[in-house]
């Protein structure tokens, strides 16, 4: 049950008088009931039920009584009992006074809104409004349930079409299981495990895998090395699965209550995991990490300092050294003076979804989205009905193939949850998540021995030179898993020292329409070359265009960490034209290169330039396809 609006609904007043008057005169009734209100300011609420209970069996029309009980009913989480109660008493008001009927209507939208029945909630307070004096119409009470009455009310006009559905077994074997998230493939599935309510349960993370004719395996935990005799859960995973990081609270080396831990796998083991250190985490909350799809950037909820309110989202980056930077809160857009929990940063990198309770929503906890727009996070957005309802809601994950979403939900008793388990649903094409995205697999082996190899793949848009992903290959096995956003104009460098890099153009080489590709990389030796893709020139011009920025950058820095390389840069075109004339724009165009290199204070002795214009064609020249692959820049190692 939701905290903000039970407390509220503990101190809130919908009477509209100025006086202390009851609809009885029973002089013991009344201190029965005055004796109730004394237990509730003290928050003995059971005594307080005693007090208002034992006033009504001594005179059964004391409506006052049948309110107050109402409300320390919905205080206490339990709003469809408390609604029982509301509806006896009410019954007896029908010559009650307006005041009377005013304060069971305005009790009874909230009763209505905490079980989720919107339609009797907005239909209630529509028909309160004949009751409520016009000083209470004016104050601030009344004005924050009619902004949620509106905004609950045009949601319900464009609700979305989903169907929940509860995972099956061996999942949700547990008393408690919550917070999934799974790799990219969508075929790892990591969720915080405990047995049960007591405190000397702890927490686990815990991973099932699946298998498209078995389904899920049964759930294990994820590493002795990970899972302690403290609590660990609430994790986050990078999308080829190497890199989890995870929240343990009460560790002896942690900084507060709880922080964040990373972990990273090497050669198919985890390893023992560390604290996150004092940059990320505080002398506070810090946990519910979120991990971007290429490990790069980490969003958690964290209640220290220097925040806009209880809880908000901040950000830390890891740096090229492994090292995270300081983290930073993530602004006023996305956090409020309330909650800001549970952040999932989508798989392009580009959308977050978040849970709040300080944006406008159905009550509560609700699960909100932002888009990066020109660098920065847009005003948020509620994702509506049924994805947000009357319970909290949080812990959402939607897959890289966008086809599900997976989320927890809780089953209270007596305002405590008794239980919670794994649902998804298919996510709905109402909430756009950007361009599609392709998962691709594969290898790096080494091009001489097939040895697999430990490299860096880095997926790039052309057009800006920005990294949009940065994966490793697995060091024992050479596999990777990669994520392409389906955008045009894009490359894959995949580098490693003491080797010639490997560069595609992702949509030239078709990498996206590929399964297990293999990557040979080449060991740097004399006479080894390499195409030097990405290189782009106007129509019979040499001079090089911008997109050209991302490769050039690359080659300087295989240079600058080889300082005794020396390198030979050709240039070669296709038969269209004379030959002559192509050989004198390839040799221009090689020399191009070779300049921005000198520029970047690359020494004149390690670089040569020639122009080769079509004689070493590397395909037939019998196609528009053939051609463009002929049109070239190559890498030789002098």
């Amino acid at each position: 049950m939701r905290i903000a609006l039970l407390l509220f609904c503990l101190i809130f007043s919908v009477t509209v008088t100025l006086g202390q008057t009851y609809s009885i005169i029973d002089s013991r009734a009344i201190k029965l009931h005055e004796q109730g209100d004394e237990l509730v300011k003290n928050r003995q609420y059971d005594e307080a039920i005693e007090k208002y209970r034992a006033s009504i069996q001594r005179e059964a029309n004391f409506l006052e009584s049948y309110i107050k009980w109402g409300r320390v009913l919905l205080t206490k989480g339990n709003p469809v009992e408390a609604l029982e109660v509301v509806n006896r008493g009410e019954a007896r008001a029908v010559k009650a006074q307006d005041r009377i009927k005013g304060d069971f209507s305005w009790l009874k939208v909230h009763l209505y809104l905490a079980t989720g029945e919107f339609g009797k909630a907005i239909s209630e307070f529509e028909s309160s409004h004949q009751f409520l004096n016009e000083t209470f119409q004016k104050s601030h009470d009344y004005g924050q349930i009619k902004t949620r009455i509106d905004f609950i009310s045009s949601q319900l006009d464009r609700r979305l079409f989903i169907e929940k559905e509860r995972l099956p077994e061996p999942i949700n074997g547990f008393t408690l299981q919550y917070f999934p998230v799974l790799t990219a493939d969508s075929k790892k599935l990591l969720f915080t495990k405990r047995d049960g309510l007591e405190n000397y349960q702890t927490e686990d993370i815990f991973v099932s895998y699946f298998d498209d004719g078995l389904g899920w395996s049964k759930p294990e935990g994820i590493s002795e090395k990970i899972n302690t005799y403290y609590n660990e859960g609430t994790c986050t995973i990078s999308a080829d699965g190497n890199i989890l990081i995870y929240t343990s609270c009460d560790a002896p080396d942690s900084f507060g209550s709880c922080d964040l831990y990373v972990a990273y796998k090497v050669n198919g083991q985890w390893q023992r995991s560390q604290n996150m250190g004092k940059n990320v985490n505080s002398r506070s909350w810090d946990s519910q990490p979120s991990l971007s799809a290429d490990g790069r950037i980490l969003f958690f909820s964290s209640n220290r300092r220097g925040g806009y309110g209880g809880n908000d989202i901040w950000y830390s980056l890891r740096m090229p050294d492994g090292s995270w930077s300081e983290a930073k809160n993530l602004g006023p857009v996305i956090n409020t003076p309330k909650d800001e929990v549970s952040p999932f940063i989508y798989f392009n990198n580009e959308i977050l979804f978040f849970a709040s309770n300080g944006h406008e929503g159905f009550g509560g906890m609700d699960i909100f989205v932002s888009r990066v727009v020109k660098g920065e996070f847009s005003t948020p957005e509620n994702l509506g009905y049924p994805i947000n309802d009357h319970q909290d809601q949080f812990s959402l994950f939607i897959t890289a193939q966008r086809d599900y979403a997976y989320y927890t939900e809780s089953y209270f008793k007596g305002g405590k949850v008794e239980r919670s388990l794994l649902y998804r649903f298919k996510f709905p094409d109402e909430i756009a998540l950007g361009e599609k995205l392709v998962v691709s697999q594969g290898k790096v082996l080494n091009g001489k021995t097939g040895q697999p190899i430990d490299a860096k793949l880095s997926l790039v848009s052309l057009s800006n030179d920005s990294t949009l992903y940065e994966f490793r290959s697995d060091g024992k096995t050479g596999e990777f898993m990669m994520i392409y956003p389906d955008r045009s104009f894009s490359g894959l460098y995949v580098e490693k020292k003491g080797y010639l890099p490997k560069i595609f153009n992702v949509e030239r080489d078709n990498l996206k329409d590929q399964e297990n590709l293999e990557i040979s990389l080449t060991p740097i030796a004399a006479g080894e070359a390499f195409v030097f893709e990405n290189i782009f020139f106007d129509f019979d011009k040499d001079e090089l265009r911008q997109e050209s920025m991302s490769s050039l950058s690359r080659l300087l820095d295989f240079l600058k960490e080889n300082p005794q390389v020396k390198i030979l840069i050709t240039g070669h075109t296709d038969n269209v034209g004379n030959a002559n004339y192509n050989q004198n724009l390839s040799q221009r165009r090689a020399e191009s290169v070779r300049q921005f290199l000198l520029s970047k204070g690359i020494p004149e002795a390690r670089l040569f330039s020639e122009g080769m214009g079509d004689q070493e064609p590397i395909m037939p020249n019998d196609s528009a396809e053939n051609r463009a692959l002929n049109r070239r820049i190559t890498i030789s190692i002098l």
